[in-house]
């Protein structure tokens, strides 16, 4: 299907171009949002009438886009979530979770802004990019950690997951040492063959 774009949309095109795209995706989602018109005579005169407006209506949006996208750029954001050793969570962090911890901070964002392949399911750092306005994107950065003080471990670089195999090890290692070097291990085991040596 052909459709006229009413607004940029990311990877497909400009506004007022007209593109060829899938009848589903033009269906239940260009024209269902008011992103688009099908490309029939009547409409491309109709856009024609409504362009000024449209442009006029993105510049003033736009503005206020780049307002935000200033307050927002560069921000980190620290999800806490309840992990395994190995780092891997119970669950996971989707956009709802990115959402609500904008909104806790007094940022109001919709999911559809927030571009995220797929739910974060391991601690640590990761950019992703917030879509504010068609043609305004910002790159922000969310840590997911199992306490704030891991976050901020986490924001300073360290390498969480090779500390706690770290901690591990020497925790073996000085649980191993203390068997081996047990005196009284050894004074129980020392008098019992020569008890019964004095017996035969």
């Amino acid at each position: 299907m052909e459709v006229i774009l009413l607004e940029r949309v990311s990877k497909l095109g400009q506004m007022g171009e007209v593109v060829k795209v899938r009848d589903g995706y033009a269906r239940n989602f260009l024209l269902k949002r008011g992103k688009a018109l099908r490309a029939t005579a009547d409409n491309k005169a109709k856009y024609d009438g409504m362009k000024a407006e449209l442009e006029a209506r993105n510049l003033q949006s736009k503005g206020e886009a780049s307002k935000v996208a200033e307050k927002i750029a560069g921000k980190n954001i620290i999800v806490i979530r309840q992990a395994s050793e190995s780092g891997q969570l119970f669950g996971s962090v989707n956009v709802r979770d990115i959402v609500v911890a904008f909104e806790a901070e007094g940022i109001s964002l919709s999911r559809p802004q927030v571009q995220l392949d797929a739910p974060i399911k391991v601690i640590g750092k990761r950019s992703i990019t917030v879509a504010i306005h068609p043609e305004v994107e910002v790159e922000i950065s969310v840590t997911v950690a199992r306490s704030q003080d891991e976050a901020e471990r986490i924001n300073r670089g360290e390498d969480i997951s090779t500390r706690n195999e770290d901690r591990d090890a020497a925790a073996e290692a000085i649980a191993a040492a203390g068997e081996f070097f047990d005196p009284e291990a050894q004074l129980d085991d020392e008098p019992a063959p020569a008890a019964d040596e004095t017996e035969k």
